[in-house]
């Protein structure tokens, strides 16, 4: 719903709406591009389902953190659908008392208001995907609507599929276009530079950042949002590293154990503004 908001908050300041995508547009990023006029590709890029994953309290426990009570495996809509898809297809269950055993052994794996609301999701996410692909493709092409949806909601087979961008033009009919020499250049050169910025190539690890360092204060920039004329608004993670060495003696004749922790302290983490300091020339010839 998040991607949904977003459309629409952008749809109420152009009267057209491009999506250029450099490298993957997975999940959410697809749902955005649905609801684009025009999606632009590199050879590069991906797009992929739209089958969301439930996160609750009354999620089946995590079986390898046993110990910790708010460990809950991530529900899959479509892992839900495909259950009763393999009863039904592959194993032939199809009467009603197969089917009522199915969802009541089923139900005492997973919640049931999990398994509504994995109902609920599912309807939803279709809704939002028709709405989106409407201002896209028209509302007259309800059976090539009806055809995507579906293949981003379950036909795809798993949530990792990769669309490229011929399948996404050719196979789905998707409003897609290929950038040529020039373009692809800019794009290159402005992906590369968020990259560097945000540091995607480089895991945050603590002990690389305090290296020999008891202590270090950290900024990780997480988020842009940049204009010409707005400046930079970037989401911020900032805080501090401390190492802790501490030695533990063992048994009379046993060597002691030095054990390092490192705490990591939350400072602050939200939203900063920059103004741009970009020197911009205007050719008026």
């Amino acid at each position: 719903m998040a991607a949904w908001s977003l459309v629409n908050l952008i749809r109420q300041f152009c009267t057209e709406f491009e999506i250029i995508i450099p490298s993957k547009a997975r999940s959410s990023g697809t749902i955005i591009s649905l609801g684009a006029d025009n999606i632009m590709m590199t050879k590069q890029a991906t797009l992929g389902p739209i089958d969301p994953s439930l996160n609750s309290p009354l999620n089946p426990q995590n079986p390898q953190i046993p110990n910790n009570p708010q460990a809950r495996i991530p529900v899959s809509v479509e892992s839900i659908q495909g259950f009763f898809g393999l009863a039904k297809n592959e194993l032939k269950l199809n009467d009603e008392e197969n089917l009522k055993d199915i969802l009541l052994n089923l139900s005492e794996k997973v919640h049931p208001l999990v398994l509504g609301n994995v109902y609920r999701s599912r309807t939803q996410i279709q809704m939002v995907a028709r709405k989106l692909l409407q201002k896209q493709l028209g509302a007259d092409q309800q059976e090539k609507i009806d055809k995507i949806v579906a293949f981003l909601c379950s036909d795809s087979g798993s949530h990792d599929y990769a669309i490229y961008r011929n399948e996404a033009r050719d196979e789905l009919g998707l409003t897609i276009e290929k950038p040529n020499d020039e373009q692809y250049e800019i794009i290159k050169s402005v992906f590369d530079d968020i990259r560097d910025e945000l540091k995607l190539l480089e895991p945050f690890n603590p002990n690389l950042e305090l290296g020999a360092e008891a202590t270090k204060n950290y900024s990780c920039r997480r988020v842009l949002l940049e204009s010409i004329d707005g400046g930079t608004d970037v989401y911020v993670t900032e805080g501090s590293l401390i190492k802790t060495t501490q030695t533990i003696n063992q048994q009379p004749g046993m060597p002691p154990i030095t054990r390092t922790t490192i705490e990591n302290q939350l400072n602050f983490e939200g939203w900063k503004h920059e103004e741009n300091n970009v020197n911009l020339q205007v050719n008026e010839g």
